[in-house]
């Protein structure tokens, strides 16, 4: 079955464009202002988005995002709501890909079953779950899979040749390379490293490799974008929306448009990188 993010990867390839991928946190700082920027954020030049799910302890994340995740949990923000901001999505969008990224603890609240059903109903296309490694495919990716949404894996710079293979085994839609060791947002990648990271990924497989930790300017993710099939920002954008909240943690007017217009920015880094790396 050809999903949404096998059609944008394999469309991105022939403009021979890489991929500009978001993420943001569902609920971030309320359900409102949340939706307002990830029906924005196509139009802003995002080819894939990565909802995050609010979650007490993520212990993968820095303090950009799980100060999000504080922040959305604090204003109410549940798997239900997440899914809904999915399925409100949708209804003005049919193309976009939408992966749902986070921790495992949530969806098993929720229970597999229920939260397969409903993210499908929603219209979610994959699922990143850092938590759950290829040893416990039956607990969520294999039931997953069977749904029809993509598993996507995280390989890193400790993922030898040796792992590879049991990390890549039951992945699909694309390959998510973190770049840089460490938790999100707590360094800048280095693009000769990542480009030989990238070259080695791909010699285990034929899946889109997407770059991301650490991508804060339109130059770092355009340099990431001249060799990855796409790059991945998230600390940055939510460090925007952050900086749109007044003293009392409520949206400015306007935060929305303004978050947008630096994910257009960033965009434009990732969209030109191609091109000019062609000239």
């Amino acid at each position: 079955m050809t999903t949404r993010l096998d059609r944008r990867f394999t469309k991105l390839k022939a403009e021979g464009r890489a991929a500009f991928v978001t993420f943001i946190t569902a609920g971030d700082p309320d359900f409102d202002t949340s939706f307002e920027v990830l029906k924005g954020l196509p139009a802003a030049g995002a080819d894939v988005i990565e909802l995050g799910m609010p979650f007490t302890d993520p212990m993968a994340d820095g303090p950009a995002i799980q100060a999000s995740s504080q922040r959305a949990l604090r204003n109410g923000a549940t798997m239900k709501k997440t899914l809904e901001l999915v399925r409100r999505f949708r209804e003005g969008d049919n193309e976009t890909p939408i992966v749902l990224m986070g921790y495992y603890n949530p969806i098993y609240h929720m229970g597999v079953d229920t939260f397969l059903t409903l993210a499908c109903e929603a219209g979610v296309d994959g699922l990143i779950v850092v938590d759950l490694p290829p040893e416990e495919d039956d607990e969520l990716c294999e039931p997953a899979m069977r749904a029809g949404l993509n598993f996507i894996r995280l390989a890193t710079p400790t993922t030898d040749d040796r792992r590879l293979p049991a990390v890549l085994a039951n992945t699909s839609g694309f390959v998510y390379y973190v770049s840089i060791t460490g938790i999100t947002g707590s360094a800048s990648p280095e693009a000769r490293n990542v480009a030989e990271a990238v070259a080695r990924i791909k010699r285990h497989t034929p899946l889109p490799v997407a770059v991301g930790f650490g991508i804060k300017t339109p130059a770092q993710a355009a340099d990431i974008a001249r060799t990855a099939d796409g790059a991945v920002v998230g600390s940055a954008i939510v460090d925007a929306i952050s900086k749109e909240l007044d003293s009392n943690g409520k949206a400015k007017p306007g935060a929305a448009e303004r978050v947008l217009g630096f994910v257009r920015m960033l965009a434009d880094g990732v969209h030109k990188a191609r091109a000019a790396a062609a000239e």
